[in-house]
């Protein structure tokens, strides 16, 4: 069997109640061009060249552009994950802070574009294929987006936040008689959350939580 561990492309700490982002070392890399290059470039520059020396000195100016367009691109790059993952860390600020689900606000890809002035694709991209790791746990950013839903009060809140009630009630639930989707989606009314059976079913197999009648205890 094979072990497989995450590496975490970011770090969120929490310094006195203060949260703190840093963009991980493998993925913050400080490229430079050799000083060799750039002070043969500047001495072939200022030489009245042979034919030999200027084709030398265009083979080395083009490897030298190259070399600045891929580290410009390489911090291009990083500007872009650190932004969006700070916009990210800053609209979940108390989630983050605390780690309670209920904490976690709506949030789109749409409301961190618009943020960071980038392309709904490039934040899918971030979103989908990194991990932060944060006091709480390592998670894929992914898992900080999620649709909203007005409860009966009007408050606007997450759909996970509805998920972790709706385990809260299946964990308190009595082994020998579990909750079926409609005593759960009755139970979800009651504490404010107007939800359909068939969104019950389909957040509680999100969950992984089998029906009733298979959670049944003896």
């Amino acid at each position: 069997k094979t072990n497989h561990y995450i590496i975490p492309d970011f770090t969120i700490t929490n310094n006195g109640d203060e949260l703190e982002l840093s963009l991980n070392s493998w993925n913050n890399i400080d490229l430079k061009i050799s000083n060799t290059y750039s002070s043969m470039m500047n001495a072939v520059g200022k030489q009245k060249k042979t034919k030999k020396q200027r084709e030398a000195f265009s083979f080395i100016k083009q490897k030298v552009d190259s070399a600045k367009w891929f580290i410009d691109a390489i911090n291009q790059r990083q500007n872009t994950l650190y932004a969006t993952m700070k916009a990210i860390m800053d609209y979940q600020y108390e989630y983050l802070l605390t780690g309670d689900d209920t904490r976690l606000k709506p949030m789109i890809l749409k409301d961190i574009a618009e943020k960071v002035n980038l392309d709904i694709s490039t934040i899918s991209r971030v979103a989908n294929s990194k991990y932060v790791q944060t006091p709480f746990g390592t998670f894929l950013i992914k898992s900080f987006f999620s649709e909203s839903m007005q409860k009966d009060d009007g408050e606007t809140v997450s759909t996970r936040e509805i998920k972790t009630i709706l385990k809260e009630i299946i964990d308190g639930e009595n082994k020998s008689k579990p909750f079926t989707d409609e005593y759960l989606t009755t139970k979800l009314k009651e504490r404010g959350y107007p939800i359909a059976r068939r969104t019950v079913a389909k957040y509680r197999e999100q969950l992984k939580i089998p029906v009733a009648r298979l959670r049944k205890e003896l």
